[in-house]
């Protein structure tokens, strides 16, 4: 079975880290969708969510991010992600979210970025 852990630290006013561990797939992704939709409903615009220990993710977990993205865009947030192991990373390549997302080497950057409401990378 699928696990995946999901903590945040609010940072600032309307910021938060959202920490992953684990495995983000078809039998977890819903946790993650919900977790970010209650943040967003919350308050929160942006958010900057460290993958460092991810170890997997799947097209429906991409798709969690690309979900928050196009919300909290239309809100005037960001998602900046950061720290993408190399499976990662590799996934992110082959469907072009590097286009779509900034992507930050340290969780610290991604706050720093969300903060000033980075645009995608180029």
């Amino acid at each position: 079975m699928s696990e995946l852990q999901i903590k945040t630290t609010p940072v600032a006013e309307h910021t938060a880290i959202v920490r992953l561990a684990g495995v983000l797939d078809a039998q977890t992704f819903e946790q993650l969708e919900e977790f970010l939709n209650r943040l967003i409903e919350d308050g929160t615009s942006r958010v900057a969510v460290d993958l460092g220990n991810l170890e997997y993710i799947s097209s429906a977990g991409a798709g969690v991010f690309i979900g928050a993205h196009a919300i909290l865009k239309e809100r005037g947030g960001v998602v900046v992600l950061s720290n993408p192991a190399q499976p990662v990373r590799e996934l992110f390549d082959l469907l072009g979210l590097q286009e779509m997302f900034t992507i930050a080497a340290t969780s610290e950057e991604a706050v720093q970025l969300a903060q000033a409401g980075a645009a995608p990378q180029k």
